[in-house]
Parts: structure tokens; C-alpha cells; sequence
């Protein structure tokens, strides 16, 4: 039986290195010039190598949300699509039931680490978050809160280390 920590370094050994993706931040006040988490996400995400090959900022209306993956998902250039915004649970927040509706499978291990690890940051209001992630047409789609600091988070600690490992999987 072959370990499993070698068999975790082949297939991150396997992985791309850089991969392209597409931010896209979801709220109803946000514009570029004050969009601080989605700039955050495209500077983690280019100074670990990877391409940002679009970006877009929408309302937090569903059909917005879900015309914009629908494209991401369509483009050959994009493998990866991380969202912020809309995952609380005011009577605007619809970003998690928009894209609960369009995976093709979901990875509940994402939220429930992200969730975990936000415990340790802000404590019980943890429990607020609804990040989630999961994959469509063949991309990783990640859910994200709207916070900046909620945004590093999640890069440093959850995406960032396993993203090409994601994108390698999916693609077999």
C-alpha cells in the first residue's frame, strides 16, 4: 500500500502551477475603486503565480451572478472562479442559493475548513459565513464572504496551497 503523503506530493507534483481565473465580486454598493476584497483575491492570486483573465463586479441578483458563471464556464481560458460577496444571510444575500443551483458537485469540506478557521478569527459569528465551493463544467467555483479579511483567509490558508492540486483533479 503506497503512503498516502507521497501519493498527495505526486498528484500536487502533477498540478499546474498557474492557473487561470475569474474574481468576481457580488455586491450592490461596491465599484472598482472601492472593491477591496476582489483586488485583494486578483493581487493573492497573481503574486502566487497565478492569471487573472477576467474580472467583474455585479449586483447581488441571481441572474447577474449566474450570467456571469455561465461565461466563465464557457471560456477555455478559465479553470478557476472565486466569488465574493453575498454569502451572509440578509434578505439580499443570494449568492449561496444562486450557486448551490449550479454545481455539478459539491466540495462541503471547503466551508465547513473555512468556517473552522474563521472560529478562530472572529468566534461564533462564524457560524454566519456560507462560503462554499464546488465544481461546474469541469472549474473549481469558490464562494467567498465579502470581507477582505474573510477573503485572505480563505486564500491563504485554503486556496492558495491547493488550487493547481484542485484544478488537476477535475480535469481527470
Amino acid at each position: 500500500m503506497r503512503d498516502p503523503a507521497s501519493v498527495a506530493r505526486e498528484h500536487k507534483a502533477g498540478a499546474p502551477k498557474s492557473v487561470a481565473c475569474l474574481v468576481l465580486t457580488i455586491s450592490d454598493s461596491k465599484m472598482a475603486e472601492t472593491d477591496t476584497s476582489g483586488r485583494l483575491i486578483r493581487e493573492l492570486l497573481t503574486k502566487a503565480g497565478h492569471e487573472v483573465v477576467r474580472s467583474a463586479i455585479v449586483k447581488d441578483e441571481p441572474a447577474q451572478v449566474r450570467d456571469v458563471i455561465r461565461q466563465g464556464c464557457e471560456d477555455p481560458r478559465v479553470h478557476a472562479l472565486i466569488l465574493t460577496g453575498g454569502t451572509g444571510i440578509t434578505s439580499r444575500d443570494s449568492t449561496f442559493e444562486t450557486v448551490e443551483g449550479m454545481l455539478d458537485k459539491r466540495l462541503p469540506g471547503f466551508g465547513e475548513l473555512f468556517r473552522m478557521l474563521s472560529w478562530e478569527e472572529v468566534g461564533a459569528a462564524a457560524m454566519l459565513s456560507r462560503a462554499q465551493a464546488g465544481v461546474r463544467q469541469g472549474r473549481i467555483l469558490f464562494s467567498l464572504p465579502g470581507s477582505p479579511n474573510a477573503c485572505r483567509l480563505a486564500l491563504e490558508k485554503l486556496i492558495l496551497p491547493e488550487l493547481g492540486h484542485l484544478v488537476r483533479e477535475v480535469s481527470r
